[in-house]
């Protein structure tokens, strides 16, 4: 039986955060990894988490985050991955370095993961891989080029690999973030009018998914607020 563990890969202080609120409540142990780990000194002791330095565009880095997990706490029974990387501006004018890295964050970094997840979930014959999208995962926005074909590229790699891994009772999912989400410190007061995604209640759905029976599993699912045009 897979490990009841959360690898949160591209962690912070907003979507992450609740994932590793929402998980630990369910007495998961909870992994974090990021570039910088010092940001999530708070958000591991409060979820009782361990931290792992990853770039998630180095393929030796995210098979040693993965061995790192599971000498800790066995392999993960859950991974979500969230990274991504923004350059926006006129087509003609944005920066061609940028939109590398923009692709290698948001798209090869997720294959890399997913991958290494993979790996791991077919050995214990069950898991979750989880893949954050957004709006630009189905429309590609004027001035945010690389951003859509960073989060094109990420949903085609979820789909393929949900009906690859599927079948071998592996739940892949891509959930398109349809609009903001509140920020870090910001609640109901802030935005009594719910026009933002509040990240625990998009935390819920990631649970949700996760414990899907096999029978009625989801590839993707779209979350936005209610007022949220689409």
């Amino acid at each position: 039986m897979a490990n009841n563990t959360a690898l949160i890969v591209g962690a912070g202080a907003g979507l992450s955060a609740s994932l590793a609120r929402r998980f630990a409540a369910e007495n998961f142990n909870i992994a974090l990894a990021a570039r910088n780990t010092d940001k999530l000194a708070s958000l591991a002791k409060e979820t009782n988490a361990r931290t792992y330095h990853c770039d998630v565009e180095n393929p030796s880095e995210v098979a040693s985050l993965f061995d790192s997990v599971n000498t800790d706490f066995g392999d993960a029974g859950v991974v979500v991955y969230n990274p991504s990387y923004r350059v926006k501006g006129p087509f003609v004018e944005v920066d061609a370095e940028k939109v590398r890295t923009a692709l290698m964050v948001s798209c090869y970094g997720g294959f890399l993961v997913g991958q290494e997840a993979a790996k791991r979930m077919l050995d214990n014959g069950q898991g979750s891989i989880l893949f954050t999208g957004a709006s630009a995962s189905v429309k590609g926005y004027v001035h945010s080029a690389s951003f859509a074909m960073g989060k094109f590229g990420l949903r085609g790699l979820a789909q393929s690999m949900a009906r690859e891994l599927a079948p071998k009772n592996i739940h892949v999912a891509h959930f398109i973030i349809d609009g903001g989400i509140r920020g870090p410190g910001e609640s109901k007061n802030d935005d009594p009018n719910d026009t933002m995604l509040c990240p625990d209640a998009i935390a819920d759905t990631y649970w949700h998914i996760h414990n899907q029976h096999r029978s009625a599993w989801t590839w993707e699912l779209e979350l936005r607020p209610f007022g949220e045009n689409f």
